[in-house]
């Protein structure tokens, strides 16, 4: 027999077999259907006797078709929906509304119209951010969206959107409106009020950046006994200079103090590469062991209240 014909015949003697299995399954809920009315008919203890010494047979159920739960554990900030949603709408246009940009913008927000643009009009933004979500009731969300172009310009719009009782799903229900942009917030002026002069401090944080930004020597020897962390890999710098350190206590402007002593510095960092130099800042908290200075934390920013967070862990 011909390979074809022998896969053919297989092929056909799958559903008769399955057909054959559902016949007898069904064969074997009509006998006990009437079993259990056989025995209904004889009284209570006969039923009772019946269901103790019938064998069940557990068939194994049709997996139903799955459906995607959302668990929300808090509101979702739909953020990057709008983001997405002014992204496509401005490189969108009323005469060409087939183009892959005017159907995601169309499908992001159905009854929104999309815009016309001269010939001449400035081209699409370089980027597109989310910068603020305001959540108001009944999921109703006002979301701040910055478009950036080339020449250097912002501009500023507010996206309406709704999203659904899990927050899972978000609609853009109606056009964008431009307005100003966020207000500058006033930041809290650094506690760094002690100017750190050339010593074994500086000295110490050009030794430890020189490992941890350009992959000058090893980084684990600046450090304090159970702190942990990793130089950049790979090195991002070629060269750096400590521009200026400042500390919060006065033990860090003179001669290295007894062991065991603790100050918080910010240092201003100038690095270098092939692509020019970078000013950097970093907080740190350092400790004094065996008469010199070792890096206890590295804070994640200026913050204004030193020791806020640790890069790392215990080793």
């Amino acid at each position: 027999m011909s390979p074809a014909k022998q896969a053919a015949e297989s092929e056909a003697a799958a559903p008769m077999a399955a057909g054959a299995r559902l016949e007898a399954m069904r064969r074997r809920v009509r006998l006990s259907r009437l079993a259990v009315w056989t025995v209904i008919a004889a009284g209570p203890i006969a039923l009772a006797v019946a269901v103790a010494s019938t064998p069940t047979t557990v068939e194994a159920a049709t997996p139903a078709k799955s459906t995607s739960v959302h668990t929300a554990t808090g509101a979702a900030d739909p953020g990057g929906y709008a983001q997405l949603f002014i992204s496509t709408w401005l490189r969108s246009s009323t005469d060409n509304t087939t183009s892959a940009q005017a159907r995601l913008a169309q499908a992001l927000a159905p009854d929104v119209e999309l815009p016309d643009p001269a010939a001449d009009a400035q081209r699409a933004p370089q980027s597109v951010t989310a910068v603020r979500s305001a959540q108001h009731g009944g999921g109703a969300w006002s979301v701040t969206v910055a478009a950036q172009y080339a020449d250097g310009t912002v501009r500023y719009y507010t996206v309406p959107v709704v999203s659904d009782s899990t927050g899972g799903s978000f609609t853009v229900t109606g056009a964008p409106a431009v307005v100003a942009g966020p207000a500058r917030a006033e930041a809290a002026k650094p506690s760094y009020g002690v100017s750190v002069s050339e010593g074994a401090l500086s000295s110490a944080l050009g030794e430890f950046f020189a490992a941890y930004l350009t992959g000058s020597g090893e980084i684990d020897r600046y450090l304090a006994p159970g702190v942990t962390l990793s130089a950049v890999s790979p090195a991002p710098y070629t060269a750096l200079t400590l521009q200026q350190i400042s500390a919060v206590e006065q033990a860090a402007a003179g001669q290295v103090p007894a062991d065991g002593t603790t100050v918080h510095v910010l240092a201003q960092v100038e690095a270098r590469d092939t692509g020019g130099r970078w000013p950097l800042a970093y907080e740190l908290t350092l400790r004094t062991r065996s008469g010199r200075w070792e890096v206890a934390a590295l804070e994640s920013g200026e913050s204004g209240e030193p020791g806020t967070a640790q890069v790392g862990g215990v080793r």
